[in-house]
């Protein structure tokens, strides 16, 4: 089960201006390489999908596979143009999908 993110980017920027955004969250992995006690595979449940938009146009996607750590950590870097709102996506192997948003301004 995922828990809600937690997200760092600056509240405001000057137009043009490259911030770095850092995302962190909590789930549970399993890479559906591992047995049970009774040797029985434990089924794959990783996060396969992270996806950021920034006032609905994407600024990274990106596909995940079993290599992926448990409670994973994303950075990027994102110039801005204007000011509006960043909307964060992360869907795991069972469809669960959760989302947060975070706004930033543009100063003069």
């Amino acid at each position: 089960m995922m828990e809600q993110p937690r997200i760092k980017l600056p509240k405001q920027a000057r137009k043009g201006e490259i911030i770095q955004v850092k995302t962190l969250i909590s789930h549970r992995m399993e890479n559906g390489l591992r047995k049970n006690r009774d040797g029985s595979v434990i089924p794959r449940k990783i996060i396969n999908n992270f996806a950021c938009e920034f006032n609905g146009k994407p600024v990274i996607s990106c596909d995940l596979d079993t290599a992926i750590a448990e409670n994973p950590y994303f950075q990027f870097a994102a110039r801005i143009e204007g000011s509006g709102t960043f909307r964060f996506t992360w869907r795991d192997d069972d469809d669960n999908t959760i989302s947060a948003d975070e706004n930033i301004v543009v100063i003069p």
